[in-house]
């Protein structure tokens, strides 16, 4: 029997209502905070990933999916992440022309080879936002406050909101100086992983799962301490301006994020039901990204959210039902099935749902599986339905029937809205 590959899973209709639930809520609040949504290739020039997120780092060394397309010329990669892939079309479709800061937000699957566990797979989900165009420390702040809207409004509890500015290019280069200073006595006592990234990328050591290399990274210099002027005003400013939307915040200073493109600051919301999977939204700003890709220096700040995340928080929070039909067909008999299908499809256009039960079996089982729909009533015809064209209505939850017309079935049409929905 073939089976889904490793990393990768089925999402079946009793969990697929919490993804639409996401997604809905998503995108009517990003919707009403004026972005709009953009949708590009899952798979890219690996050129892409390896300039924008950087070669050093964990995602493009270890977990891209990269292959060769057909003529061996081009090396190509599924998407392991969103913001690369819009800024790219961000410059390839002369979006700055259009003048003023782009809103925009994705959603869709990325892929990377890491071991599955729960909440992370190799093929995983996530809704991203990126607000091109602005410099401004509120542009953080907005962009944060959305994100804190969306999850919100999901109902979700026990979230938190780390922070830490990680400054322009030169603090970070002075850090990276003071780090490795501080970090070379400790070299055999770091783990592999880390060892590894002291001289390629030693700022994602702050960022190890390792015990023994976490205790050794909280004694670490901190990053703020080497940020200019500028960049702690900057960091200063979303402070403040958190304070005043009363968004709690903590500020992480091990907090790194594990991109090369991020600039001043970055932030992770998490939740404690979570276990060690516990980011459900992370970003930052990006203000030398689009420059390194090919176009204007242009300031940038991005988030993305995990979906598979949300989703177990949703699932553990409240159980979400599934959409039933407003009405269910029972029929059986060739002339009966046949009119049965042609009123399925006009209730259907008038704005009813209606499930028509296909299966031909006796009337019995029909009956049992329109009680499991869910529908608020069951509309019946048989043959000698089939010969008056008329139809039964039968209420589900009272047993209530009644027998008229196709026609005045038709007719009656927003009596019968008003009534099913006054049942739902």
């Amino acid at each position: 029997m073939i089976q889904a590959l490793r990393g990768t899973r089925d999402i079946l209709p009793e969990e697929i209502v919490y993804w639409q639930l996401i997604e809905r809520t998503a995108k009517d609040i990003l919707s009403k905070a004026a972005f709009q949504e953009i949708r590009v290739p899952i798979f890219e020039q690996t050129a892409l990933f390896e300039r924008g997120i950087g070669e050093a780092t964990d995602v493009v060394g270890k977990e891209m999916y990269t292959f060769t397309s057909r003529g061996g010329k081009t090396s190509i990669t599924l998407r392991p992440e969103g913001t690369a892939g819009v800024a790219r079309s961000y410059i390839q479709n002369k979006l700055q022309a259009q003048g003023g800061v782009q809103r925009l937000w994705y959603t869709g699957p990325m892929f990377r080879y890491e071991r599955p566990q729960a909440g992370r797979q190799r093929q995983f989900h996530q809704i991203g936002l990126e607000l091109i165009g602005s410099n401004a420390p509120r542009a953080d702040v907005e962009a944060i406050a959305v994100a804190t809207d969306i999850l919100k409004a999901l109902g979700l509890k026990n979230l938190s909101l780390a922070i830490n500015s990680v400054g322009r290019g030169e603090d970070r280069q002075k850090y990276r100086e003071t780090l490795l200073t501080y970090l070379e006595p400790y070299k055999e006592e770091l783990d592999a992983d880390s060892r590894d990234r002291l001289e390629r990328n030693p700022l994602r050591i702050l960022d190890s799962k390792d015990q023994r290399t976490q205790e050794i990274a909280q004694d670490a210099p901190k990053i703020i301490d080497s940020l200019s002027d500028s960049s702690k005003k900057h960091f200063d400013a979303v402070l403040q301006m958190l304070t005043d939307l009363e968004i709690a915040y903590q500020i992480d200073h091990c907090l790194v994020r594990g991109l090369d493109y991020y600039t001043h600051t970055a932030f992770e919301i998490k939740s404690s039901d979570l276990g060690a999977q516990a980011t459900v939204c992370g970003g930052g700003r990006y203000d030398g990204l689009i420059a390194e890709l090919g176009g204007a220096e242009t300031p940038a700040i991005g988030w993305a959210m995990g979906i598979e995340r949300l989703v177990i928080l949703l699932q553990e929070l409240a159980q979400v039902s599934v959409d039933a039909p407003d009405l269910y067909f029972v029929s059986r008999g060739e002339q009966a099935e046949a009119q049965a299908l042609t009123l399925a499809q006009k209730l259907r256009q008038s704005g009813l749902a209606v499930e028509l039960d296909l299966s031909g079996s006796a009337f019995g089982k029909q009956f049992k599986r329109a009680d499991r729909s869910g529908a608020v009533a069951c509309l019946v015809l048989g043959d000698a339905e089939a010969e008056t064209r008329s139809v039964n209505l039968k209420w589900l939850a009272s047993g209530e029937q009644s027998t008229m017309t196709q026609t005045e079935v038709l007719q009656g049409i927003e009596t019968l809205k008003n009534k099913i929905s006054a049942l739902h």
